[in-house]
């Protein structure tokens, strides 16, 4: 992409540094008092907002339909340990919760012990739907049977920490714009390509939760509005219902059943990673599927692309374990398909953070929702408390030197209501 032209003057932008007009100060040589207090205030704001190596860490959890995950993350993203078992959902929301739990407090245990990485807070990611806000659990689609679980209340009592429930798709992104792929970018998507299609979005660097708290849900953008059935969320033709490794995988399945010759044929259980392999291996059933994969990712795509123009694209989930194979005909087409400058504005790349994604993005969270988000209130206050003082000391100055002038210039000194 091309370097910007230099902006031209007239135009209410500076072309140099040294173009911008110098800061007012007083006759006398004082600074002046309102960049002071301006000062001031910034500096204690900046003061109260923790380093990584004073933040602590936080315990992330991760409910999946076939696994939990445990995991201590720092807060300059180091996973200082984790753990994955495999879930069974039927058994009820308490007893793999209580499962998930103990998870967490052996994951606790085997953390090296120091200072600097003491657990101040509990983050958990999930499918939705879910209430982030009241921490419950309402429907999750990958949890039949769970129904307004108050998983965030029942941490806090298990942990004696702080907790927050955020959607999966919501934590990863946030997880990859912190600790991953995204770190320097202030417009990111991000999407998992996995048994489903989730997601989430960071937009002006903050991360995108919508109205009521499950927004961003890149893998129910329709491609097609008569198409394949969509086993998420029931609809017709959404993004999922093609690029899943589920429907790489049923797919296949539909080709072979109708007598199609392949080397998939010998599989007692066709995967989307049997997929990948044989379309790599020149196979023709494989290959025409993974050709209707990546066009379909690259259709979603695009439509995302023209909408919130991201710089940035990050694709994790086990699908991408195809890398190139997947990931260079997919930014071909959106590349040509997209307009113009979304299509030159945006890179699209694979996640750096893997099968801890989970963990990380439910660390992530705890971060930006607990950690920070009290320092900063912390941290405003007291910036809010030194301006003030400030402004009242200036103002007894400022009265105080109108009485010494108006004295030695033979006037009586006034009240502050202007009165003599």
């Amino acid at each position: 992409m091309r370097d910007h032209p230099r902006r031209q003057r007239g135009y209410g932008v500076p072309d140099d540094p040294g173009d911008l007009p110098a800061p007012a100060v007083p006759r006398s040589g004082r600074r002046d008092p309102t960049a002071r207090r301006a000062a001031q205030a910034a500096a204690a704001l900046a003061a109260s907002t923790p380093e990584p190596a004073s933040a602590g860490a936080v315990l992330g959890l991760d409910i999946g339909g076939t696994k939990l995950a445990a995991g201590v993350v720092d807060a300059a993203g180091r996973t200082r340990s984790f753990l994955v078992i495999p879930s069974y959902p039927k058994r009820g929301a308490r007893a793999e919760l209580d499962r998930l739990f103990a998870l967490g407090r052996q994951a606790l245990s085997q953390q090296p012990q120091d200072r600097t990485t003491a657990v101040r807070a509990v983050g958990i990611g999930c499918g939705g739907p879910l209430d982030p806000v009241r921490g419950v659990l309402l429907c999750p689609l990958h949890l039949p049977g769970w129904r307004d679980v108050p998983v965030t209340a029942w941490a806090q009592e298990s942990f004696g920490l702080p907790a927050v429930l955020d959607n999966d798709g919501t934590a990863a992104a946030a997880g990859e714009h912190r600790f991953g792929a995204g770190t320097a970018a202030r417009n990111l998507v991000y999407l998992t390509l996995s048994t489903g299609v989730g997601g989430g979005m960071v937009i002006d660097g903050r991360v995108y939760r919508g109205a009521a708290g499950n927004g961003g849900e890149p893998g129910h953008v329709s491609i097609d509005r008569n198409g394949r059935h969509c086993r998420g969320c029931g609809r017709r033709g959404c993004l999922e219902a093609y690029v899943s490794g589920t429907s790489i995988a049923e797919r296949a399945r539909e080709a072979l059943s109708g007598g199609a010759a392949s080397s998939l044929s010998a599989l007692a259980e066709v995967t989307a990673a049997d997929v990948d392999r044989a379309a790599a291996a020149g196979d023709p059933v494989a290959t025409a599927v993974w050709e209707q994969t990546t066009e379909a990712l690259a259709c979603g795509l695009t439509s995302i692309v023209n909408l919130l123009e991201p710089e940035l694209v990050v694709l994790g989930g086990g699908v991408t374990r195809a890398g190139e194979r997947l990931l260079g005909p997919v930014r071909e087409a959106v590349r040509r398909q997209a307009m113009g400058p979304a299509a030159r504005a945006c890179r699209i790349v694979p996640a750096a953070l893997g099968d801890r994604v989970g963990v990380a993005g439910a660390a992530a969270v705890a971060f930006e929702r607990l950690v920070f988000a009290e320092a900063e209130t912390a941290g405003a206050q007291t910036a809010g408390a030194q301006t003030a003082g400030t402004e009242i000391a200036g103002t007894e100055i400022a009265e105080n030197r109108t009485a010494e002038t108006e004295i030695a210039g033979g006037g009586a000194p006034r009240d502050r209501s202007g009165r003599n």
